[in-house]
């Protein structure tokens, strides 16, 4: 049986190198489905109240199409960090977005986007019942922070942590390489606002050839700045280079971001998120006067989310599976629902696509857990690099034009 009326697909919060495999996943599944018209919101529901969407199949049409997409990194449709009001806070928004969707025919609202993205399935969902709406909205699970609760892992954490991991392994090469007539203290600043996924993944560097960070910080423990300069200063005393990974977000004890210990630019994002940037630069500027040594700041920044030239093949993957398995999940009458991955086994490593209750995931942040930390607090331990593993293997090489990679792209860039 082929789907009746039309698909929509909107992107939000923070891209990641993979989250165009899930919409690629969506477009594919929704034309294999026989979907009257797939729409794309272009910067996600914001865009959409504005009435700024694009039929998808002009500018998706071949298998090539989609190959590159895939291999695109960033928002394809553009993104955006909205906060939908609760459905009794304001129904006049909920009948303009309910109007469209009927005016467009849809049947199925798909988004692909992290907590606060699911926030905004969850409400949806729940308007279409209480107003018996016939749409379905399903969520496809995006962010490299990987702190959504219930799944396994997320899409995009697999090639961040790759990327990571690979970084981290370079920048020790080139300090050991530096560090002869004088101590060096590298610090390297990885995202992660609560949840300390991404920075645990600088481990991964740690091998035959690397002797990996030497220290690794995550928010679920309280920083010390102190222990930290003691740390410091012994690995000094018996090494010339010192390299340490630490997460935006690690706070003291009484709570205070590390990084506001330095400078706090004050900027807040629609869902009350404080701008975090600044840790590694205050930590060096700190170890430098005190202990008096060459030191340096590394944020890796938005290269974490959007080096798609380094993406994990399964994460590329498990992406495309994740948005073809929310189109089937919507055109089977599910509603307010989002797909999780399920890890089957992990020799040889298998992972299977479920639907899940988005009332049970959305504004739920799932952390490292404590006893893949070490006691003192300074490293991950070996069941989280044995997790982890799986999920950065083999590659899928861009498609090269002249030397460098093709992307598949919009004009996004007009007021």
């Amino acid at each position: 049986m082929l789907m009746q009326g039309s698909i929509i697909v909107g992107q939000s919060g923070g891209p990641t190198a993979v989250i165009n495999s899930s919409l690629a996943g969506v477009v594919k599944t929704a034309k294999d489905r026989g979907a009257k018209k797939i729409y794309g919101m272009l910067h996600g529901i914001q865009g959409f109240l504005d009435e700024k969407y694009v039929d998808l199949s002009d500018s998706i049409q071949t298998e090539l199409d989609i190959e590159i997409l895939k291999r695109t990194p960033s928002a394809y449709l553009g993104s955006c960090r909205y906060k939908l009001p609760e459905i009794h806070e304001n129904t006049e928004i909920y009948e303009r977005i309910f109007a469209m969707l009927n005016k467009l025919d849809v049947e199925c609202f798909i988004y692909i986007g992290g907590n606060d993205s699911m926030d905004t399935i969850r409400k949806l969902s729940d308007y279409a019942i209480v107003k018996g709406y016939p749409q379905k909205f399903v969520g496809v699970p995006k962010t490299i922070d990987n702190d959504l609760a219930i799944t396994d892992h997320t899409p995009g954490y697999g090639s961040a942590a790759k990327y990571i991991g690979t970084a981290t392994k370079e920048v020790i090469r080139d300090a050991i390489g530096l560090a002869y007539d004088k101590d060096i203290v590298t610090i390297i600043e990885v995202m992660g606002r609560n949840a300390g996924w991404l920075t645990g993944a600088a481990a991964l560097a740690k091998g035959e050839d690397c002797p990996g960070p030497d220290l690794i910080y995550l928010p679920e423990v309280a920083f010390d700045i102190q222990k930290f300069t003691k740390k410091v200063k012994s690995l000094l005393e018996k090494q010339k280079s010192v390299v340490v990974a630490v997460s935006e977000g690690i706070k003291t004890k009484e709570g205070k971001y590390v990084c506001e210990l330095g400078n706090d630019n004050g900027y807040v994002d629609a869902f009350g998120h404080k701008q975090l940037t600044g840790t590694a630069t205050f930590l060096a500027n700190t170890i430098q006067a005190e202990l008096g040594c060459k030191t340096r700041a590394i944020e890796f920044s938005t290269l974490q989310r959007s080096a798609a030239h380094l993406a994990s093949r399964t994460d590329i993957n498990e992406a495309f599976a994740a948005g073809g398995a929310a189109v089937k999940a919507a055109f089977e009458g599910d509603n307010g629902k989002m797909i999780i991955l399920k890890r089957v086994s992990d020799d040889p490593y298998q992972c299977t696509t479920d639907v899940y209750d988005v009332h049970k995931i959305s504004n739920v942040e799932k952390l490292v857990p404590k006893e893949w930390i070490t006691k003192d607090g300074t490293y991950v331990s070996e069941e989280f690099i044995s997790y982890i593993e799986p999920l950065i293997q083999a590659e899928l090489i861009p498609l090269p034009v002249e030397g460098l990679p093709r992307h598949l792209v919009l004009d996004l860039t007009k007021k």
